[in-house]
This record gives C-alpha cells, sequence and structure tokens, in this order.
C-alpha cells in the first residue's frame, strides 16, 4: 500500500518533536551555563524568526496576517515561548537536563485533564492507560537518585510545572484558534512575538548582553542548532501536527523527549544509563502506543461558548 504524502510529512514532523525537541534540553543546558536564561530564550527566537521571514520572502510565501491571527500568535507565543520555554530555561539552571525532561513528560495527562475540564472531552481508557504506563516509567527514572544533583532544585521543578501547564493549555488553544494558514509563516509569527516579550522579560531582570563572538564555541554551537533543528524544523512541524492531529498525540512527544535527552547525556556527557532507565524507556515507549492508539473521542463542549 502506497504511503501518502501528507502521512509522510506527519511521521517527518513526529521525528522533529520526538528527536530534535530531545536534543535541546542538552543545547539549552550546555548554553544556559553561560548565557542569562531569557536573553538566551530571546535570541534564540528572535533570529529564527527573521530567518524565517527571509525564507518566506525568497519562496514568495506570503506573510500577511489579520489581526486576530496576529493577537493569537501574541497569545501562542507568549504561553509557548515567553513563559513555557523561557522559564524552562532559566530552571535548568538548577535542573539537570535529563531531570527536567522527565518531568514534562507528564505533559500528556495535563492536555487530557485540560481537555476534559474546558472542552467536556471522553477520552478512551487506552489513552488513560497509556497515561499510567508513563507515570510508571517517569517514577522509576525519577526515582533514581543519581539524577538529582542540583540546588534549588525544587523550585526549579515546581516552576517547569508551571510551563508544562501552559504548553498544555496552548496546545489546546492553537488546535482551535485562527491563525496564518501556513505553518511556516505561523510560526515565525510566534517567535517573533515571544522572542520580544522575553527580550523585554531578559532587560527588566537585568540580565547582562553580550556579543557571540564573547561567547564560547560550544555556546556557539549550541544556539545554531537551537535556531536551526530546535526553532525553525521543530517548533514549525509542532505547529502543523497541531492542525493536523489531537493534542494529546502531539503532547506524546514529552514521553520520547527524556529517553532522546537521557541518550545525549549518555553520549555527550557520559553520563550514566542505568538498567533501571533502560526498563523505564521501554514503559514509556508502551505508553506512547496505548495514547496513540485508535480511540473514539466524543465531540466536544467548550465551556462559555
Amino acid at each position: 500500500m502506497a504511503v501518502s504524502r501528507k502521512s509522510i510529512t506527519i511521521i517527518l514532523a513526529f521525528f522533529a518533536i520526538y528527536v530534535i525537541w530531545g536534543s535541546t534540553y542538552l543545547l539549552n543546558k550546555i548554553a544556559v551555563s553561560e548565557l542569562p536564561p531569557f536573553k538566551l530564550a530571546s535570541i534564540r527566537f528572535l533570529v529564527s524568526s527573521i530567518f524565517i521571514f527571509i525564507i518566506a520572502k525568497v519562496l514568495k510565501v506570503s506573510i500577511a496576517i489579520t489581526k486576530r491571527q496576529l493577537k493569537n500568535a501574541i497569545i501562542a507565543g507568549f504561553l509557548f515561548l515567553t513563559f513555557g520555554n523561557g522559564v524552562v530555561v532559566w530552571a535548568l539552571k538548577y535542573v539537570d537536563s535529563g531531570f527536567a525532561a522527565l518531568e514534562i513528560s507528564a505533559q500528556p495527562l495535563v492536555v487530557l485533564i485540560l481537555m476534559w475540564l474546558l472542552q467536556g472531552k471522553k477520552i478512551s481508557i487506552m489513552s488513560y492507560i497509556g497515561v499510567v504506563l508513563g507515570f510508571i516509567g517517569i517514577y522509576l527514572l525519577v526515582s533514581q537518585k543519581e539524577l538529582i544533583s542540583q540546588e534549588n532544585q525544587i523550585i526549579g521543578m515546581i516552576m517547569i510545572f508551571v510551563c508544562m501547564v501552559s504548553w498544555a493549555y496552548g496546545s489546546l488553544f492553537v488546535g482551535r484558534a485562527d491563525m496564518p494558514s501556513n505553518y511556516f509563516v505561523n510560526t515565525g509569527y510566534q517567535m517573533l512575538s515571544g522572542g520580544i516579550m522575553l527580550a523585554i522579560t531578559s532587560l527588566c531582570f537585568g540580565e547582562t548582553w553580550s556579543l557571540p563572538s564573547s561567547w564560547s564555541s560550544d555556546v556557539q554551537w549550541s544556539m545554531l542548532l537551537l535556531i536551526l533543528f530546535g526553532s525553525i524544523i521543530a517548533f514549525t512541524a509542532f505547529n502543523y501536527l497541531l492542525k493536523e492531529v489531537s493534542p494529546e498525540k502531539v503532547a506524546t512527544n514529552t514521553y520520547v523527549n527524556p529517553i532522546i535527552a537521557l541518550i545525549l547525556g549518555w553520549w555527550v556527557l557520559d553520563e550514566k544509563i542505568t538498567l533501571q532507565s533502560v526498563i523505564a524507556a521501554i514503559i514509556l515507549l508502551t505508553g506512547v502506543y496505548f495514547i496513540n492508539s485508535k480511540r473514539v473521542i466524543t465531540k466536544p463542549r467548550i465551556i462559555g461558548r
């Protein structure tokens, strides 16, 4: 049976949010060791948005946007990037990258709860089984003492949880909001607005700004990879998937990202991967399978509309 072009695009998009985003925890951890967090995130998204608009111009893709779409893009930029990403980068100053990825892997459960509370959706038993398996895997990973080694972890983990709620709500919002029809342009406006708000946040916190020439080579490469792959490619794929598949399926990237983060930590930073981590990874991937299993979801009911 021939695979349609759309199916291939969806598969590649999932690969981007699974693998590429899994690597951004390591890249952000490297960069935030030298750069202020909000400055780091601001530069990443502002530069990414400029590249996106330049590419759109070269490809003769219209970047026209209505006032309503611009408003929605600003809201999404705040939920996903200014708060959802900027604060996570800040938390990485106190929390190990793998540990942060593990906590964020609980996002599919948050998405399901928000869908139930805000949209009145009933989710099949298969999804709940997947979430339970996911939490079992998370527990096996988090219960390893060697993963908890940084100071001020409690406040870092609390803020990451709040960011996780922001991302979950943003996923539901974008899935139903009037956004630019071109996913590439949609990403550009979200990153531009999110980057501007991050720059303002950075200035409000009195962060010190410096030229890239003064950064170490590791930080320079990390920023370049974050811009090209983590932002332009993966975030465009993320916005595409939010329109093509259900939000809780998109949120399954938070189950796979920790596994990628752990593997890269072992490969790049010589971090140890234990047998317990391998078992937990298998359980997490099984959870992804159950959440992605075919199921029937009742027609949504929007509160207050």
